[in-house]
């Protein structure tokens, strides 16, 4: 059995689409990250350096998502996995990007590309 540590709502402003006027004038994305990882050592020790620092973790998604733009969310929704599963205690990831102002052109709610990650043994 895995514990979760969730962060859900990350928003930050990117410049990915495949439109030009998407690259020039950017939008907010929206992240949810459900990092799967074993939390009973931080929870004996007491010690955030026994866990995820979310707060560190939220800094790097943010850094890829105003960073190099891409076509695709989900590229965009596999290069943040892949920086939850760089954390080592981190076994895997479900990792969701929202594009709250797609382009498109009629009323929606949401569209949102989800991936799950694990590392590779685990």
């Amino acid at each position: 059995m895995r514990d979760r540590i969730e962060l859900r709502g990350l928003t930050a402003r990117g410049y990915h689409g495949v439109f030009d006027f998407e690259r020039r004038e950017g939008q907010d994305f929206v992240i949810d990250a459900v990092l799967h990882l074993d939390t009973a050592t931080a929870a004996a020790s007491d010690d955030v350096g026994d866990t995820v620092h979310y707060g560190l973790l939220a800094d790097k998604l943010v850094a890829v998502v105003t960073g190099e733009p891409v076509n695709l969310i989900e590229k965009l929704a596999e290069r943040l996995a892949g920086v939850c599963l760089a954390e080592p205690l981190v076994e895997g990831v479900e990792l969701t990007v929202h594009k709250p102002s797609a382009p498109i052109e009629h009323e929606f709610a949401d569209v949102a590309v989800t991936v799950t990650r694990g590392k590779r043994g685990q």
